[in-house]
This record gives C-alpha cells, structure tokens and sequence, in this order.
C-alpha cells in the first residue's frame, strides 16, 4: 500500500507462496525465489523473518528458511533498485540496513522494522517517537499485552486487513511509502 501511495500510477503486484485473499492490488501465488523478476522497476522483498524473530522459541528459528543472502543475490542480479525489509534480529545479516517505526510517521505503533537498500540513497529519517503508549503487534501468538485486531488495524493503518495472523505479518505501509518516495527524490 505504502508504494501505492507514493506511485499512484504504477503497477503494484505482490507475490508469495501463500494464498493472500485480502491483498489489495495485483497478487500472484508463487515461490519468490523462483518467480520471474524481469519487466519490473524496483523490487520489495520481505523474506520470512521466523528464523530470526524474537517471537519464535530459539529451538524452532532453525525450522524456519534462511532467505536474506539468496534473496539479496536474486535482486541484484537483476540490476534493479531494490529494498529487503525484515525483523531487528535480522539487521547483522542486510548490508548497511536502516531502521523505521511506526512511531516515526506518527502511528501509535511500535514496530521496529530493518531495510537494506539498493541503491543506498536514504540518509535522514524521522526520530522515533515512543512517549505514548504503543500498540503491541506481535509476530507471534505469544504476544504478550497484544491489543486486539480493530486497535491494530487502526495503529498500523491497514484497514483491509482483518486477521490477526495477517497483520502480525504486515508492516505499516507508511514505511515503503516512506522508501518510495525517499527513492524518488534521489532517482530525480
């Protein structure tokens, strides 16, 4: 949504290996690692962060694929600029990433989240801003303190979203919203 709203115009498609009835432009059930990249002109990964998250028990993160390294390899051999978001614990394994909450853009959420991106051109971002009560939204079911769905929904602004398990997944779209435009004023 976030890049919708800098690119009004552009042609937005999501892909991912999961059914995503709920997504709100062009969406195709596929691996990622395998879908075709070409014809595209900037490229958003979001690689599965349970292998890394804190809300996934220690024992099970090795479940979990390792997809930062072979995500990065695929995007830049394409050429294209491209972002890779994931979760803090993540942040060793991306190249010079940087950090966004929620709280940056004014959302009554605190949800740290880390963007390698390519190529590097952002270099100011707002101050988090944690003197109010956050909006717990946790990756797992073990949230402690979670608030319930309309009240996430609210804080991250996703109102298409109505699943708790989507939206523990989701990042607010006022972060690629935030890197599109960012990438637009630098590719001017």
């Amino acid at each position: 949504m976030g890049l919708h709203r800098a690119w009004p115009d552009a042609e937005i498609t999501g892909v991912d290996i999961k059914p995503m009835p709920r997504y709100p432009f062009n969406f195709i059930q596929a691996d990622a690692m395998e879908f075709p990249l070409d014809g595209y002109d900037f490229i958003w990964a979001s690689p599965p962060c349970q292998a890394y998250s804190e809300a996934t028990p220690i024992a099970a993160r090795a479940k979990h694929p390792d997809l930062i390294a072979a995500i990065r390899e695929r995007l830049v051999s394409t050429g294209k600029p491209y972002t890779i978001e994931n979760v803090d614990c993540a942040r060793h394994l991306m190249l010079d990433p940087i950090m966004l909450c929620g709280t940056m853009f004014g959302l009554r959420v605190w949800r740290h989240r880390w963007f390698e991106i390519s190529p590097q051109n952002l270099q100011l971002r707002p101050p988090c801003r944690h003197n109010e009560h956050p909006v717990v939204v946790s990756g797992s079911a073990h949230g402690r303190g979670e608030a319930k769905v309309p009240e996430m929904i609210r804080a991250m602004d996703v109102p298409w979203m109505d699943v708790r398990s989507e939206i523990r997944q989701a990042i607010p779209p006022a972060y690629s919203e935030f890197i599109a435009r960012q990438f637009s004023l630098w590719s001017q």
